[in-house]
């Protein structure tokens, strides 16, 4: 009796152990698959298959800049974890990017589907997604962060101190009904509304809920908000963290919303320091300048925000 209890205490003490380190593990935003070729037409062509021989979906993909090509992909599993949870659907795909590096070579990434489950507050880890990817693309090694971030502050990500929270969305439009939102968004994005266009649109059936991947151009009626400005200014590291873009907006009910650039660009570049070159400050007039292009490319007025 003695011995078993002594047993069943050892193994007590190694499950909650594990729950304890497994809580502590620190993870990264994204993941480098390796360093292809030097054609980017070659090596997107050869990723995208990759891809869909996995059973990913690929609902879209663009090149905000040069030398950058970004895939907007998903999978049953995340369409099924997206519903899951209160404005999960901002997690119903994950972006695959392709950049060529300074050596000339094309370096093969994507973000970490963990990482964005966490920061989402979706239900679960994605971990079958993230297991996939690696799977289909293989896997280098996890970066975009030097330490990387636990679940636990991932999932109350807060970048400093009066900085938005995952759950201070912007409200960017209100429409009589979720189709009613939708066709709007559609409509305003069609048009180019704000320098916004579409990327890509996931559907969560039955939810009411529609993730947009949007672009936001050097056309947008502020440069700040466009994809290029923010990007040359804080995407200075040798791999690049591609990967933030496109931009979010989500239909839910009978509105549109997006996350403020404060939250937005911090989950993608977590150790980017407030002040000096290649910081925040640097693209300070980015969060307004944001909010106005998305807010026009849902169909919304600049009375609205």
């Amino acid at each position: 009796m003695l011995k078993t209890r002594l047993f069943l205490t050892v193994v007590l003490s190694m499950l909650l152990l594990g729950m304890v380190q497994a809580a502590d593990e620190r993870i990264k935003p994204f993941f480098l698959a390796g360093v292809q070729g030097d054609d980017m037409a070659t090596v997107v062509a050869a990723t995208k298959q990759k891809l869909t021989a996995a059973g990913f979906g690929i609902v879209g993909e663009y090149s905000p800049y040069a030398d950058v090509t970004i895939i907007g992909v998903t999978n049953g599993d995340l369409i099924q974890a997206a519903g899951e949870t209160d404005f999960g659907v901002f997690g119903a795909a994950q972006r695959v990017t392709i950049s060529k590096g300074t050596d000339g070579k094309m370096q093969v990434a994507y973000t970490n589907p963990t990482y964005m489950a966490y920061a989402y507050r979706m239900k679960g880890d994605l971990a079958d997604v993230t297991a996939a990817l690696k799977q289909a693309l293989g896997m280098q090694q996890p970066y975009g962060s030097e330490k990387g971030k636990t679940e636990k502050k991932l999932r109350d990500y807060q970048y400093k101190w009066l900085m938005p929270y995952f759950y201070d969305r912007l409200e960017l439009a209100s429409y009589s009904s979720y189709d009613a939102a939708v066709k709007g968004v559609e409509a305003a994005l069609a048009a180019g509304k704000g320098g916004v266009s579409k990327v890509y649109r996931v559907d969560l059936p039955g939810k009411e809920a529609t993730l947009f991947g949007v672009a936001i151009s050097e056309k947008a009626e502020d440069e700040c908000a466009g994809d290029k400005y923010i990007m040359e200014r804080i995407d200075f590291k040798d791999i690049k963290s591609s990967g933030h873009l496109p931009y979010d907006i989500v239909v839910k009910g009978k509105k549109a919303y997006a996350l403020p650039a404060e939250f937005r660009i911090a989950i993608s570049f977590p150790d980017l320091s407030m002040m000096g070159k290649n910081s925040f400050a640097s693209i300070m007039c980015a969060p307004a300048a944001i909010e106005s292009s998305l807010t026009l490319g849902a169909g919304g007025s600049d009375s609205e925000y």
